[in-house]
């Protein structure tokens, strides 16, 4: 279990950390996973491949997340063995034939996602036929100007071949579903509308009934500089949307959120190693828990904290370098810090509870592995 502290600061005048140090505030996932059990008009899967650590999964599981989005055989193993009560969803839509195997024989695990018929075939071979198995079709959506990512381009039937698939599984005595992505980050409510108008279409294409429609993830987190529109707003479009399907009172809805629900739970302490001038060198970078500054051009709040007294000088935008030999590792964006802070003080940066141990790597033998849960207040609000 993770050593508990009253705060941060508590944790740095406890351990002097010379390496970095994740701070997960369980409370924050609790109201994170509360607003979805409490808005969200359906069932709601926490998305493992965003933030797996034993701690996270603990306090989704103690907020009332029954639902888990598993990728692989990995995930699933760890959610059935960490909570009896838990379900897993086989969501990613290509996988091996061994893995589907052990997933439906060993873990019992009945539901899928494909995007492809050869897919459905795999499925049907190798979990020895459709009884018990529903199947989820996901189709692809349209690019989002407002999202970070757009996860369509790799998966996703177009719409003929997802009405397709959808007849032949259940032709073949399966149960259906429809299953989207809008993209990962998405900062566009309507995107979830127009998904739903497609998924309209196949369903007229398909003429058959469905258990389940999945909106899937990409419900964002607020970071630095984000014009994010109110959670209510994705609700309403999804809640909109679905009505205009008619679909059958026991068609069960279902969303993905990651990121939504722990990005604002976890920040990182990093400790200045190296001043240069307006130059910064800490212990963690893009390597380790910070490759979403790059990859996703994220901006995240921070603030520093000293023993010794207190640092005084006026902010001042310098720029963080990561640990490794690798001149790539420098993070792309200035942090506005005290003009005073140097060597041996600590960087507490905020908003990285998802995809930052996720992503973590092992490069030059810097690896970022040390979690405590504290009970402080993170960075104020980021609006």
């Amino acid at each position: 279990m993770a050593k508990e502290f009253d705060s941060v600061r508590s944790m740095i005048e406890a351990l002097k950390p010379s390496y970095p140090v994740y701070c997960l505030r369980p409370e924050i996932i609790g109201q994170a996973a509360n607003r979805f059990l409490e808005q969200f008009p359906g069932r709601v899967l926490y998305a493992v491949k965003c933030n797996p650590h034993a701690e996270v999964l603990r306090a989704l599981h103690r907020a009332g997340i029954r639902h888990f989005d598993t990728a692989s055989l990995p995930e699933i193993a760890q959610i059935r063995e960490s909570f009896r009560d838990a379900a897993c969803y086989f969501m990613h839509p290509v996988k091996g034939r061994a893995v589907i195997g052990t997933a439906a024989k060993v873990y019992e695990i009945d539901t899928y996602v494909v995007d492809h018929l050869s897919e459905l075939n795999k499925i049907l071979a190798e979990t020895g036929g459709a009884e018990g198995l529903t199947i989820y079709v996901r189709f692809k959506t349209p690019p989002v100007d407002g999202a970070l990512y757009h996860l369509a381009a790799k998966f996703g039937a177009e719409p003929d071949d997802a009405a397709a698939i959808l007849r032949d599984a259940a032709s073949r005595g399966c149960r259906v579903g429809l299953a989207f992505h809008v993209g990962s980050q998405c900062l566009v409510p309507g995107a979830y509308a127009e998904a739903l108008k497609i998924a309209g279409e196949i369903l007229e294409k398909a003429k058959v009934d469905i258990v389940g429609l999945d909106v899937g993830g990409g419900f964002p987190a607020e970071y630095l500089g984000t014009n994010m529109p109110p959670f209510e707003d994705f609700i309403h479009e999804i809640e909109e949307g679905v009505k205009k399907l008619k679909l059958r009172r026991d068609c069960v809805l279902m969303c993905e959120p990651g990121r939504a629900l722990v990005a604002h739970a976890v920040s990182l302490v990093t400790q200045v190693q190296l001043r240069k001038d307006n130059q910064l060198y800490i212990n963690d970078g893009i390597y380790g828990s910070l490759s979403e500054t790059v990859d996703a051009g994220l901006h995240l709040p921070a603030r520093a904290h000293r023993l010794s007294g207190a640092l005084t000088g006026a902010p001042m935008d310098f720029t963080l370098n990561g640990p490794t030999c690798d001149s790539l590792d420098v993070l792309p964006c200035s942090f506005s810090l005290p003009s005073d802070i140097d060597e041996g003080d600590w960087i507490e940066i905020d908003r990285v509870g998802a995809y930052s141990n996720a992503l973590a790597t092992h490069f030059n033998g810097f690896t970022p592995e040390t979690l405590v849960i504290v009970h402080d207040r993170p960075i104020g609000s980021v609006r």
